[in-house]
């Protein structure tokens, strides 16, 4: 069989077996490109089960691209916060504000106008395309390359541009032998299903006749993939600030990493440190103390010292002339970074100037923290400590 009778072969089979065994998800329930780009985006590095209610959420707030438009920023993060990867939040409201002022408020049937739209990439604009539009577009992400590099026994790591184009010139070739909206659903369903990174299902593969890696017996083995590289990893010192209810929070920056998100204060170091580690801990807690307090003698901040705020195995670090209760430590992982994040509370200090904070901060009380929107590192970290939950 040449490999134009395989892909023919790929793309019949597919789709017939697509008609049968397809799972019933919210965004196969549409032909509507604009809820076809949000369920896309929110799928980007998520799973289906996280995502679908999250899906049903975003749609009742804004069902059309104009309402995305004109929401509020804050508003977009809070129905998005619990499934990370916040750029694709802010760049789906970018793009539907070129929608409304370019596009009267319609995402246009054309593959470079998707394309330009921020966050919009190859796959995302070929999905829309064929999906929503049942256009001929591949749609070619890190399922397709693998089901693809398996089906077609290629061996040369799939990460590298020269096989994503011969495999995305493959895709094209079988989405245009077939039905696109289909095809592009199903390819993507085989490799949720039944194509899977681990023991891939072969013996129930309806393609598994046309099968490369199946018929050598290099199924599990592939695809190959470049080495990564280690990821960066950092230490973030965070302070547990609180008087009489209220907690002192802080709104990063308005790029870069969690833009406009709210934390605890904090300090980050690139040295790996680990909560035992009381000496390092202290001098960066302390340095970023030193951001909120003032020298002279004032009110006590009027911290609590009971074990509810201590977390598991609270640890009193003595050390003139702060004392520092160790709370809590939790790491989270991001595509390229490592967070260990280390939270401490100060406490038998003076004068802490809450009514002359920076622009970026303010005293919050407990009850109302859950009204900010906050990274998921932080998030679990108050659900711990502050025992109510954030909305994730």
């Amino acid at each position: 069989m040449n490999s134009e009778e395989s892909l023919d072969l790929l793309s019949h089979t597919l789709v017939t077996w697509y008609r049968n065994h397809a799972r019933d998800l919210p965004w196969r329930r549409t032909s509507s490109p604009y809820a076809i780009l949000v369920s896309e985006t929110m799928l980007q590095q998520t799973r289906v089960e996280t995502v679908i209610p999250y899906y049903h959420r975003f749609l009742d707030a804004f069902p059309t691209p104009k309402a995305l438009a004109d929401a509020d920023e804050q508003h977009v993060l809070k129905l998005w916060e619990g499934l990370g990867y916040y750029r694709r939040a802010r760049n789906l409201q970018r793009a539907m504000q070129i929608i409304r002022d370019h596009h009267a408020g319609s995402i246009p049937e054309d593959i470079e106008a998707i394309r330009s739209l921020p966050g919009v990439g190859a796959y995302t604009a070929g999905a829309v395309m064929s999906i929503a539009f049942n256009r001929p577009y591949a749609a070619v992400d890190g399922n397709v390359l693998r089901v693809m590099a398996r089906y077609l026994g290629i061996v040369d790591p799939v990460d590298q541009t020269p096989t994503k184009r011969a495999i995305e010139a493959s895709v094209q070739s079988a989405i245009e032998h077939s039905e696109p909206r289909l095809f592009t659903q199903a390819l993507m369903e085989l490799g949720a299903m039944i194509c899977v990174p681990r023991k891939p299902q072969c013996l129930v593969c309806p393609v598994a006749s046309g099968c490369a890696a199946f018929a050598s017996g290099q199924a599990a083995e592939l695809p190959v993939k470049t080495p990564k590289k280690a990821r960066r990893v950092v230490t973030v010192v965070a302070l547990w600030i609180e008087r009489n209810g209220e907690l002192l929070v802080e709104q990063r920056a308005a790029d870069g990493l969690l833009a406009n998100m709210w934390q605890l204060p904090a300090i980050e170091s690139t040295a790996p440190i680990a909560m035992e580690q009381t000496s390092e801990v202290l001098r960066l807690a302390r340095a970023r103390l030193n951001q909120y307090r003032t020298v002279d003698g004032g009110v006590d901040a009027g911290l609590p010292m009971s074990d509810e705020w201590a977390g598991e195995g609270g640890t009193m670090i003595h050390e003139s002339p702060t004392d520092f209760v160790l709370m809590t430590s939790e790491r989270h992982v991001f595509t390229h970074l490592e967070w260990n994040v280390i939270v401490v509370r100060p406490v038998g200090y003076h004068n802490l100037p809450i009514e002359d904070l920076p622009p970026n901060a303010r005293m919050v009380p407990v009850e109302d923290l859950r009204s900010l929107v906050w990274p998921k590192v932080y998030s679990t970290i108050l659900q711990r400590l502050a025992r109510f939950e954030t909305g994730n």
